[in-house]
């Protein structure tokens, strides 16, 4: 069973936990000399990964209890392709009003929508970008939707052979709500991108608490 490479860091946080458990965030923060917040991605993945648990007001502490077979099934489930656990991205055309947008947007449900030029793969827009421009007194009738999204390639992507867990790693370190799925329309055009699917925080949510439910014995 192929097992999560860590990194250097997530190795020391690991050995911190290892020699002082039960210990705090702030506590392994001192330890490295580093903010609380500059540890959130690499606790996050050594919980996903099923190394450490946490308790709340007492710290965290490593799984050592955990069996072979339960840390094998939380590495196989993370690191799993998102191209098998993707869901269907909202798209539009560059050229779509503001106001277009955010009716879709309402009518969808959704937090982000993807923007296309010629099927690639152009912007992504969300609802903080429509309050921005809608408190901002624009007529949101007249100008395309192209003026206000965020464009390639400051888009954060994943692939679809991609693991799950490096779709949760990307959002965490970006602190963004969901990632497209995007593949290369062709070998000799390498700057144009199609969308195939979305991975966003609810899809590693369902995840998350499907393997801890299966860990826990079918409750959580």
């Amino acid at each position: 069973m192929a097992q999560i490479e860590l990194k250097e860091r997530q190795r020391e946080i690991l050995e911190i936990i290892k020699a002082n458990q039960p210990v705090t965030g702030d506590s392994i923060a001192k330890r490295l000399n580093v903010s609380r917040s500059a540890l959130r991605t690499d606790l996050s993945v050594l919980t996903m990964s099923g190394l450490i648990s946490a308790k709340p007001k007492i710290g965290y502490f490593v799984n050592e209890e955990s069996s072979t077979d339960e840390a094998d099934s939380i590495n196989h489930r993370w690191l799993e392709p998102v191209g098998s656990l993707k869901s269907m991205p909202i798209v539009i055309d560059e050229k779509t009003s503001v106001y277009d947008a955010i009716v879709t947007l309402f009518l969808e449900d959704i937090g982000t929508i993807f923007v296309v030029s010629k099927g690639c793969l152009s912007g992504v827009v969300s609802r903080k970008d429509f309050l921005k421009t809608t408190i901002g007194g624009t007529d949101v009738h007249q100008i395309p939707v192209a003026m206000i999204m965020t464009r390639m390639p400051n888009i954060v992507t994943i692939k679809p052979e991609e693991s799950l867990l490096m779709a949760a790693q990307k959002i965490i370190e970006h602190q963004i709500d969901c990632l497209p799925v995007v593949e290369p329309v062709s070998e000799e055009d390498d700057g144009c991108f199609k969308i195939v699917g979305k991975v966003s925080k609810t899809n590693i949510t369902n995840q998350f608490v499907e393997i801890w439910s299966k860990v826990q014995g079918g409750s959580i």
